[in-house]
């Protein structure tokens, strides 16, 4: 918003700010590869939808656009099918920034939805980059060959240095001249997409247990410079009345989209929940769409004013999309019957019921305070606790441990119908975001738990929202840690 109001004001946009755009991007999507696994991509559930929604969605936003040249409306009397086709392809794809914002917020990024929809922008954004490649007509070099061995030749010893650049501003400088110098300028030195370079150098890292660390000691910088992304979508639109009016028109058929994305998940062994938070999660249009016709309309394949039109549709849809997602979890129990209709009857091993029998207490969130009272109930209280965690790699790690920790999503709603927590005289909500711990608690009351809650909490504030919520004791960690350090003291020494 603040740059369509610059840019009616006469303001433009800078080299500098489109410079620090570029690098918002490309740390942006270094950071995506970071939580990525090739072995996520090529799911059915993932490679599927995507590749279908893609040829679906350009063909239906084609179909529209060629529809209304028939009467010979301002802008739509200058497309031919290429051109149709072009900006259909621009529309089909979501936000990958807009997605990343959302999941990081609520802390989803592990979730099965969050996963599918991370899985399918990726797809979208190797399609945009092959798609941009073939369009500038850069082809790979003979380096394309030797950097791409290279990778996989220095690949221990960049994990080794990687290991060694310990907690402080060395990990963010890993970072950076990882993701910008390995990552974008020598891609395109090899005649490669650097962004796509970004991405693939973040995934190398993904498997290292540092990737996360990494991924954060970004975050901050990342932030900051995507505002100067967005920023320079408004100030390089060419606003008019004709561009805003079918800017909103396509915002208008963006219900098309979601759906599509509904419907194409389910058909993969999908609960309808997961389907529909995915389709949430995309349903918005994408800055990516915006770079392929500000690339059509440099080579001349379409007029300029369409690059209006597209700023003008993702600004709204953004602003659309932030609630209906803030609201997700609401709106799919509210229309829970009517969704359920269309799931498969078969499910992926995800999402099967978890079964709590004989279980005491369950510690929600396992990682190091979960682990740690975990650890000190089981010793006072063998075989009468459980942990549940979102993902699969940080359970497959207590399960090798000895310990009795279950897949599962806290705040969907689903979970707390299908499981039996009648045996549970404890809960204990201990995951890292604060907005999941207060989704689970909302779950765990409507379904009529009646039993002790405690949770944890970074200040004081979040502590109060809980108790206002009928928690039982909350733990603020950063303030009662120093205490935990005297006990542990006072046992060594007495």
């Amino acid at each position: 918003m603040a740059g369509f109001i610059l840019n009616l004001m006469g303001q433009q946009t800078t080299p500098l700010l489109s410079q620090l755009a570029d690098l918002g991007v490309t740390i942006l999507l270094f950071s995506i590869g970071l939580k990525l696994r090739v072995k996520n991509l090529v799911k059915p559930q993932v490679c599927a939808p995507a590749t279908l929604h893609i040829v679906l969605s350009s063909a239906f936003f084609a179909s529209l656009l060629l529809l209304l040249c028939v009467f010979n409306l301002p802008l739509f009397n200058e497309l031919d099918w290429q051109s149709a086709l072009l900006v259909g392809f621009a529309f089909s794809f979501s936000s990958t920034v807009f997605a990343v914002k959302v999941l990081e917020e609520r802390g989803e990024m592990a979730s099965l939805h969050g996963k599918i929809a991370i899985g399918i922008l990726v797809m979208q954004d190797i399609f945009a980059v092959v798609f941009l490649a073939i369009s500038t007509g850069k082809m790979p070099n003979i380096w394309a060959l030797g950097l791409i061995a290279g990778l996989f030749i220095f690949r221990k010893v960049m994990f080794w240095v990687l290991s060694r650049s310990k907690h402080g501003e060395l990990l963010p400088l890993f970072g950076f001249f990882f993701a910008l110098v390995v990552g974008y300028h020598a891609f395109e030195f090899a005649g490669l997409k650097g962004d796509l370079g970004a991405l693939i150098i973040g995934m190398i890292f993904a498997p290292h247990k540092k990737a996360s660390e990494l991924a954060k000691s970004l975050l901050n910088l990342k932030n900051v410079l995507l505002v100067g992304f967005f920023l320079n979508i408004g100030l390089n639109a060419s606003i008019s009345l004709n561009a805003f009016l079918i800017g909103l028109l396509l915002v208008l058929v963006l219900p098309v989209k979601v759906m599509l994305y509904y419907v194409l998940t389910n058909m993969f062994r999908l609960r309808a929940r997961t389907s529909l938070l995915s389709a949430f999660t995309l349903s918005n249009y994408s800055e990516f769409g915006l770079i392929v016709c500000a690339v059509a309309a440099s080579s001349g394949l379409i007029a300029p004013d369409w690059l209006a039109v597209v700023a003008i549709a993702v600004s709204i849809t953004f602003i659309l999309a932030s609630p209906l997602n803030k609201r997700a979890n609401e709106i799919y129990v509210k229309f829970e019957h009517l969704l359920q209709k269309f799931e498969s009857p078969k499910r992926l091993e995800e999402e099967l019921p978890v079964n709590l029998t004989d279980t005491r207490i369950v510690i929600f969130g396992m990682g190091r305070i979960g682990t740690g009272a975990y650890e000190t109930i089981h010793c006072s209280h063998p075989n009468s606790v459980a942990g549940i965690d979102i993902k699969p790699e940080v359970v497959d790690k207590h399960i090798k441990r000895g310990r009795r920790v279950l897949l599962a999503d806290a705040t969907d709603p689903d979970f707390w119908q299908r499981v039996n927590h009648s045996s549970v005289e404890m809960v204990m909500l201990a995951m890292p975001k604060h907005m999941q711990n207060i989704y689970a608690l909302e779950q765990l009351q409507a379904s009529g738990y009646t039993g002790q809650v405690t949770a944890i909490a970074n200040y004081p504030d979040q502590q109060k929202e809980l108790e206002d919520m009928g928690v039982h004791s909350t733990y603020n960690f950063y303030l009662e840690a120093g205490s935990g350090f005297a006990e542990h003291v006072k046992e060594k020494l007495f």
